[in-house]
């Protein structure tokens, strides 16, 4: 599995190499609800945690942990 990063798309989140019911788990938990959106098509990790007010660097790091289960 590659590591989720700032540029990762919101997509690729639900693809291949990530768990991903812990991703959508991790999201909607912080009211994110970006996997459903269709945003998230072109919206990157770090761009969708600035629009919502959230640390790209802590969104990146939940979503890590989260993908690694």
């Amino acid at each position: 599995m590659k590591p989720i990063t700032g540029k990762t798309m919101l997509y690729e989140l639900m693809q291949g190499d990530y768990n991903a019911d812990a991703i959508a788990e991790v999201l909607s938990s912080i009211g994110m609800h970006c996997l459903s959106c269709p945003c998230a098509l072109n919206e990157s990790v770090e761009d969708a945690a600035m629009v919502h007010g959230l640390e790209p660097g802590e969104l990146i790091a939940k979503l890590n942990e989260a993908a690694a289960k």
